[in-house]
């Protein structure tokens, strides 16, 4: 255990009465915990597992204003999620990039009596869609973007121009709509920069990962600390409950008699390594309608293809995984979409599930389900000793909002006045980020020659860190490459470690780095990553095995990785030929 993690334990033993109480350190959940402390107010936001470990980790790593939304009349979800979206362009530019999209049409007038029959309250089933209620719709979504819109506004191809830039589409494809949304690399990195963000603006705040609620009764709750099992006993005056899919059951040790809030679907992604198919979608996402109506997309991502989703009703958030049959529903929409490239279940690299905290609902049809997000105090009769405000539904997207929305209620019960908003506020390493590629260029030649590390290298660490790059670059610490990892240096490694409450090799592997979900990880890399931790955190052997036990199990479990794929594979086995060309031959971190 790091002294910091010692010192921060030692802060919230004497915390005691907090204002606030965030429980859950989702994006949501981190983002009350920063718009609060942006307001002064004294917060605590504590997670059981890691910080963005639950649903999470687990988007469509698009950031969007909801096309498919509008099917339902959520149009001012819609109008909220691209003045989200076109904020987080600017205020995260390292992370969230624009994303041009392509919708392929087989019809013209397909759709149209099912949306009819959805706006006006009736029930319809998904289907296909075809140009003309395409057309309409992306109408109104450039209309709801605004005059100050971020991005160009859709144009239709027709079918000759639809063939030249994208062959290998199926051959029923009439025409195609282009539009624009964005997407978000390191979607975890995200809001591990929000609480970093949070503590520098406020030192008084505290985040802690690893740290449960064990019960809350009396006025008081108390807290467990997973890695230690030390308890803690806070009385705070509110509590925020933030954690998703797991609403209910959190309630469940808060108050008495609390009705049900949370009726979540799971979605299921996978991540493959296909050259054809990578080269095929180019730049472009492919957002496309399966037989059965459900919407899927398909896109590069980290060098990868990323693929998705399903939309699956579920009883329990725990322990959901991307089982075969949905993999297998995934592989065949790729495959009618691209019917002449040879897509296989061994291209899969990494499967991943995350449960969508979707408020209750009785309708039979999933994607009837709103999307849009509210805030809820549990009722005087639930029988809570303490004011709980819940957070349900909500998506990637509008984490901001969401979080202001729950800190406006927050504020308003405590009395406190809001002094700043969080609107036009830059996140992490997206602070200074040069704006175009001439200033992109300039930042990495002198960082270049200010740390002695190569244009390849420093451009790799703005793209995974952003500006925050900076600290890393110059930092007077062991710079010697990873053997199995040659992307990543030693001194890379321990940066993350002391920087990021990194406490378990999960959280590193899984959530600090993406080594695992682009299939750059081998066995030999994790008894690599694994030997640098233990000795930054002093484990002895026996917790060095726990650990890579640990996580040799939930990548087997939860994202389809196991130890003998690992063993197979070596550092660039499979990666695309654009990775591979970016980081062959780059000299190795120079020590400082």
């Amino acid at each position: 255990m790091t002294q910091e993690r010692l010192r921060r334990l030692e802060k919230l033993r004497r915390k005691q009465r907090p204002d606030v109480l965030v429980v859950g350190g989702g994006i949501n959940g981190i983002s009350v915990f920063r718009e609060l402390a942006l307001q002064g107010v004294d917060v605590v936001l504590v997670d059981r597992g890691d910080f963005m470990s639950g649903a999470s980790s687990a988007p469509s790593r698009m950031i969007h204003g909801g096309l498919r939304y509008m099917e339902n009349g959520e149009f001012g979800l819609v109008r909220e999620s691209l003045r989200e979206r076109d904020a987080l362009l600017v205020n995260a530019p390292h992370y969230v990039k624009p994303l041009p999209t392509l919708i392929p049409i087989a019809d013209r007038f397909s759709g149209i009596a099912s949306a009819a029959r959805r706006f006006f309250g009736g029930k319809a089933r998904p289907g296909p869609r075809g140009s003309l209620i395409i057309r309409l719709g992306l109408t109104l979504y450039d209309l709801y973007a605004g005059s100050g819109r971020a991005m160009a506004q859709h144009r239709f191809l027709g079918r000759r121009e639809l063939r030249a830039r994208w062959p290998a589409l199926r051959s029923d494809a009439i025409c195609g709509a282009l539009y624009h949304d964005a997407r978000i690399t390191y979607p975890e990195r995200l809001g591990i920069e929000l609480i970093l963000d949070a503590e520098e603006a406020a030192p008084g705040v505290l985040a802690l990962n690893h740290v449960g609620l064990a019960a809350g009764a009396g006025g008081e709750v108390i807290l467990k600390d997973s890695l230690t099992g030390a308890q803690f006993t806070l009385a705070p005056r509110i509590i925020v409950n933030a954690t998703g899919a797991w609403i209910d059951m959190t309630n469940n040790m808060l108050a008495a008699r609390p009705s049900r809030l949370i009726g979540g679907t799971k979605g299921s992604h996978l991540v493959i390594a296909n050259e054809a198919l990578y080269r095929a979608l180019g730049d472009t996402m492919v957002y496309y309608a399966n037989r059965d109506g459900r919407v899927c997309i398909v896109f590069r991502h980290l060098g990868r293809v990323l693929a998705g989703s399903t939309d699956i009703r579920i009883d329990t958030p725990d322990n959901v995984r991307c089982e075969a049959a949905e993999s297998a529903y995934i592989l065949d929409s790729l495959r009618e979409i691209f019917p002449a490239i040879a897509i296989d279940e061994t291209d899969i690299v990494y499967r991943f599930a995350g449960v969508r905290p979707l408020p209750a609902s009785a309708t039979e049809v999933n994607a009837e389900i709103s999307r849009d997000h509210r805030c809820e105090w549990l009722s005087a009769n639930a029988g809570a000793s303490f004011p709980v405000l819940n957070l349900i539904g909500g998506k990637w997207t509008t984490f901001r909002a969401f979080g202001a929305e729950a800190a406006d209620a927050v504020l308003a019960r405590l009395g406190v006045p809001r002094r700043c908003t969080s609107e036009t506020l830059a996140i992490g390493g997206g602070k200074g980020f040069p704006a175009d590629e001439s200033r992109k260029a300039g930042w990495i030649a002198a960082m270049a020659a200010e740390s002695g590390l190569s244009l390849k290298r420093v451009d790799r660490l703005l793209e995974r860190y952003g500006t925050r790059a900076a600290a890393l670059c110059t930092r007077r610490a062991s710079g010697d490459r990873l053997a199995m990892l040659p992307d990543y240096s030693r001194g890379e490694i321990e940066w993350l470690i002391a920087q990021e409450q990194v406490a378990t090799l999960a959280d590193l592997v899984l959530r600090r780095m993406a080594v695992a979900m682009t299939g750059e990880l081998s066995l030999a890399a994790l008894e690599e990553i694994a030997a640098i931790m233990a000795a930054a955190l002093a484990w002895d052997n026996p917790r060095i095995a726990a650990e890579k036990a640990s996580l040799l199990s939930r990548l087997a479990q939860d994202h389809g990785v196991t130890a003998e794929m690992l063993r197979r594979r070596n550092v660039k086995e499979g990666l695309s030929d654009v990775r591979q060309q970016e980081s062959a031959h780059e000299p190795a971190v120079s020590s400082r």
